[in-house]
């Protein structure tokens, strides 16, 4: 159980928000950002061993990824780590996880990098079902931040 509120709202489902990332590995993390070729992937791979619950670590992690499969396993690991920490933060399975809120970005880059990768290797059905479960997720999905 968590002791963060569910916020119902009259506009639609109730809205989830995940709670802060370490500031450690968000520290790492960017530092590791600024980093080229393959000293930014292990940087990266360092930060995610450190800390292996950080979602947008493993984002990030598939988006540097050598493959597409080494992609599709960073991506999946950080899906499901962050539907693990949604439940944590009192998500019972639908409502929305916005992309507006910065916590929520993790969780949202690692699915849509699911739902890209899916689709290089031909799982098409894994495809549509991440791009469907972004859209619930968030409406307004794409943002046009995306990175």
């Amino acid at each position: 159980m968590t002791d963060r509120p569910v916020h119902l709202t009259a506009s639609g489902p109730p809205e989830t928000m995940l709670d802060n990332e370490p500031a450690g590995a968000l520290a790492g993390l960017a530092a590791a950002m600024e980093l080229t070729g393959s000293a930014r992937r292990d940087a990266v791979s360092a930060v995610v061993a450190a800390n292996p619950r950080f979602l947008d670590g493993w984002a990030r992690l598939g988006q540097l990824a050598r493959d597409d499969m080494e992609a599709y396993s960073a991506f999946r690991v950080g899906y499901h780590r962050g539907l693990d920490r949604l439940r944590a933060n009192g998500w019972r399975g639908s409502g929305y996880v916005r992309w507006s809120h910065p916590e929520n970005r993790g969780f949202l880059r690692a699915l849509h990098g699911l739902s890209t990768t899916a689709g290089r290797i031909g799982e098409a059905d894994e495809e549509d079902r991440c791009a469907f479960f972004l859209k619930q997720c968030d409406p307004t999905w794409p943002p046009a931040d995306l990175d």
